[in-house]
């Protein structure tokens, strides 16, 4: 059958999404034809359509997404014909399309209190803070922990949880307007900058103490910063790089800081197996039943407009999660 989809040809900016029809094949063994209804934008879609993020080009683009089984191939126990299920990675990068072919196994069934776009907007967002502060660095009753881009997709769920969890959260952002977002969603307080110079503020805010955890999704530019705002023995947990890659860490100079502990964390490594995965989502789904994470969709674009979607995100446009719809 056909279908649009965007494919990739080369790195570079936005413009470099194309929007094309593809020829999809049956399902083979272990597959079934999804009927996407929703997708989810994220930087890490960015990060691969730049080239900091490897892919094999000619590519498709994006690894999460929310749709309805149409067909299934040979061997499909796990879900059947006009099952609703989402998914995150385990697959090429094809999220971009209006149908696919996907492998069974990773695929995620939904509770039916989820609608198709709230589920796409908190998918990956949402076990990637699930893993970051359940397993990365375990948040607690009383820590204090320090968010970047606190009202972003992940910056919005880990304000909220931390939340739940009984950890103040304070948390940089770069406009007043996000600062009130990112309060409304569990942020004590929220430091605005567009400058790596946040940590005598944190240190101010914790008499001098400095920070648990840090949770870092921005890189490059706000490692050193981030460093400083460490309690002794604290966590560094980097999960971006909005800003670029990290440069070397000389880790010998690092005991000036505290004896921190420092972690490069990667969804690919948090989501290992299908049952690992469904693990992950179902204390995801518990948390928004409790009410401890709110899913919110701040931004809608059309499938076809990705490339504005992206540029927008890029440019700090965007608040929360935002989804693609076909």
């Amino acid at each position: 059958m056909k279908a649009h989809a965007i494919r990739v040809y080369e790195t570079g900016g936005p413009e470099v999404l194309k929007w094309q029809t593809v020829e999809l094949p049956d399902p083979g063994r272990g597959e079934v034809l999804l009927r996407h209804t929703a997708v989810g934008l994220n930087l890490a879609d960015t990060y691969r359509r730049r080239g900091i993020y490897p892919i094999d080009l000619p590519d498709g683009m994006g690894n999460e997404a929310v749709g309805v089984v149409e067909a299934v191939g040979r061997g499909v126990t796990t879900v059947k014909k006009g099952d609703r299920v989402g998914y995150v990675g385990g697959m090429p990068n094809d999220a971009y399309a209006e149908y696919r072919v996907a492998k069974a196994a990773p695929l995620i069934r939904l509770p039916r209190a989820i609608s198709d776009q709230q589920a796409a907007a908190v998918l990956l967002k949402g076990i990637t803070a699930q893993y970051l502060i359940r397993d990365t660095y375990r948040v607690k009753k009383g820590d204090t922990i320090l968010v970047h881009a606190a009202a972003g997709g992940v910056g919005l769920i880990l304000c909220q949880w931390a939340k739940a969890l009984g950890a103040t959260v304070i948390g940089i952002v770069s406009t007043e307007a996000k600062a009130k977002t990112a309060r409304r969603n569990g942020c004590r307080h929220p430091i605005v900058t567009k400058q790596a110079s946040f940590a005598k503020k944190v240190r101010d805010l914790t008499k001098g103490e400095g920070v648990d955890a840090v949770f870092d999704s921005v890189g490059r530019d706000t490692w050193e910063e981030s460093m400083k705002c460490l309690k002794r023995h604290g966590t560094m947990v980097s999960f971006g790089s909005a800003s670029g890659k990290l440069e070397p860490v000389d880790v010998s100079a690092t005991a000036g800081y505290g004896s921190p502990y420092m972690v490069r964390a990667s969804l690919v490594n948090y989501t290992v197996t299908p049952e690992e995965t469904n693990r992950r989502a179902r204390d995801l789904f518990r948390a928004i039943a409790r009410g401890d994470v709110k899913v919110r969709v701040n931004q809608k674009y059309r499938l076809k407009d990705a490339a504005k979607a992206q540029r927008d995100l890029e440019a700090r446009k965007t608040t929360g999660s935002t989804v693609l719809v076909p």
